[in-house]
């Protein structure tokens, strides 16, 4: 697995990570999940070169984080570990997202103890708390690094004015966003903004929350209760069966290259630039395996305008998550 460098504090990941959020959380049913299996996805990923495991205090909340942790205990130097803070659990089941700089200390403890380790390689703010000056919570996030609990900071679905504030307090090393064939947003901001500034970029639902791969047509294709089926406005109906549609031109080009759907939307992402990591999510060996594979697809000027064509970002149906508010701009 090719590697590739985040930021330019030293940094250094494989091309693809692993998106740990849906083994113990959002996607899939409770019954599909096996803890046992999960940690074996991780151990394999390290064989295969896929070293950045993103988790987050948010999935579970906290067991994700847990399971991590007990996956990577034993062999802590194989990875390098990214997490988030920034949505603050209520007693009563509800929500907020603080971004307050005793909260920052608070929330980094609580993950160091779930991982079970002394240094966060990469600590981002899961979402920017607008009531909270960013040069504020990056301020305590640098504090983190002084102190030797985290080594390189991140944000999460921040905006490119956000980004360079943040980056004027201490130096951000990635910026966390949505990004694929189905979500290309950023691409007029945020993305040449991080590039600008030298900041690594991690793209999260690289193969738009499984609509990429080809495997989706419709809501009874997910578990009864998918996370997809209830919030996110892609799957719901007829948005999904346009959706759905779209994804053809990608069959089309992988059917030519004897490959899947998913690795050549993967192998797309990946195509974008080699400051780039994207971090699909799986639960599974073989589609890890699979995933890993799209690392060796080349796609060539003319793979990449036909795709990209054949999925005008105009014509995709619904926002690419429910909570558009909460994301920066």
């Amino acid at each position: 697995m090719q590697r590739r460098k985040l930021g330019a504090e030293g940094l250094e990941v494989g091309a693809l990570g692993l998106g740990c959020m849906g083994m113990s959380d959002f996607y899939g049913s409770a019954e599909q999940r096996d803890d046992s299996e999960s940690i074996a996805v991780i151990h394999r990923a390290y064989e295969l070169g896929i070293t950045l495991l993103d988790t987050a205090d948010q999935y579970g909340p906290y067991t994700n984080e847990e399971l991590v942790g007990r996956a990577i205990r034993g062999r802590r130097e194989h990875y390098q570990v990214a997490t988030k803070f920034g949505f603050e659990r209520h007693d009563d089941g509800s929500q907020t997202i603080n971004g307050r700089p005793e909260y920052v200390l608070r929330a980094c403890e609580g993950s160091l103890r779930r991982l079970g380790v002394d240094v966060i390689d990469l600590y981002y703010q899961h979402r920017v708390d607008q009531s909270v000056p960013i040069e504020d919570t990056v301020g305590a996030m640098a504090d983190l690094v002084r102190q030797g609990k985290v080594r390189h900071l991140g944000l999460s679905e921040a905006g490119a004015s956000t980004i360079r504030r943040a980056h004027a307090v201490h130096p951000i090393s990635a910026v966390q966003s949505e990004y694929s064939l189905f979500a290309r947003d950023l691409e007029n901001g945020v993305l040449p903004t991080v590039r600008e500034l030298g900041i690594g970029f991690v793209a999260y639902a690289p193969l738009g929350r499984g609509l990429l791969t080809g495997l989706i047509h419709s809501v009874d294709d997910l578990p009864d209760d998918d996370v997809r089926r209830k919030k996110f406005p892609r799957f719901q109906a007829d948005n999904l069966a346009a959706n759905a549609d779209l994804v053809s031109a990608i069959e089309e080009l992988a059917r030519a290259k004897g490959v899947t759907p998913a690795q050549v939307a993967l192998a797309w992402v990946l195509h974008r630039g080699d400051d780039i990591v994207p971090i699909p999510g799986t639960k599974r060996i073989a589609r890890l395996e699979e995933n890993a594979r799209a690392a060796d697809i080349h796609l060539d000027a003319e793979d990449l305008r036909k795709l990209e064509d054949a999925i005008p970002q105009q014509e995709v149906r619904g926002e690419r998550h429910w909570d558009m508010a909460a994301i920066d701009h």
